[in-house]
């Protein structure tokens, strides 16, 4: 029950955290845990989630193009666990976990959505794949252009957002939780993005 609830609380934490900084950034119609459309019998490959009431993590419009809708779905994975060590090189791993997530959801995004979709896939090292990658730099181009902030500040806000995320849910998967529940999580805007002193 333990493991279940840290598992959970982690990729919570995650979907949370991405919404939040898509809202900062001037992202239009941001939604966590968006109900898909019923794909209604079309054709999908094989492996693709074909469920009613299928749902992925988060959903904004202009992330990638203006209007356009796009899907994400977090994915953390420990690199040291037997299943992902039999997969040789962190690259495999996260190319692995990738290709599984675009498996489960891509066609359907694509054909019944009309949007695009991103798997945003981390290790609990802080490390993260190339989709997640190019979403993080895009995120970072438009929180810069919005804020004001140099691209390299807003690029290294987001790393510390994520790590720290990651830390401390990985910290609590090894101790456990203990004192007393935050209510909520500090709000984006009460943070300052830039660490230097501004002249």
């Amino acid at each position: 029950m333990q493991k279940g609830w840290i598992c959970i609380s982690r990729h919570n934490s995650l979907r949370d955290m991405i919404a939040e900084l898509l809202e900062t950034a001037g992202c239009k119609d941001v939604t966590t845990e968006p109900l898909l459309i019923p794909f209604n019998g079309r054709e999908l490959p094989a492996g693709a989630n074909k469920a009613d009431g299928a749902r992925l993590d988060v959903s904004a419009r202009s992330v990638w193009n203006p209007l356009e809708r796009a899907f994400l779905d977090v994915r953390v994975f420990h690199a040291q666990a037997p299943s992902n060590k039999a997969l040789g090189s962190p690259t495999t791993m996260y190319n692995s976990h990738e290709r599984q997530k675009k498996n489960l959801y891509n066609k359907r995004i694509v054909e019944v959505e009309h949007g695009t979709f991103t798997p945003i896939v981390l290790s609990t090292t802080g490390g993260m794949g190339r989709e997640a990658n190019k979403f993080f730099k895009k995120l970072a181009d438009k929180l810069s252009r919005k804020s004001g902030q140099r691209y390299s500040e807003a690029m290294t806000f987001i790393r510390k957002r994520v790590r720290f995320d990651l830390l401390r849910t990985t910290v609590i998967a090894l101790r456990g939780e203990r004192g007393l529940k935050s209510s909520s999580a500090v709000k984006i805007e009460e943070l300052d993005i830039n660490l230097e002193p501004v002249l």
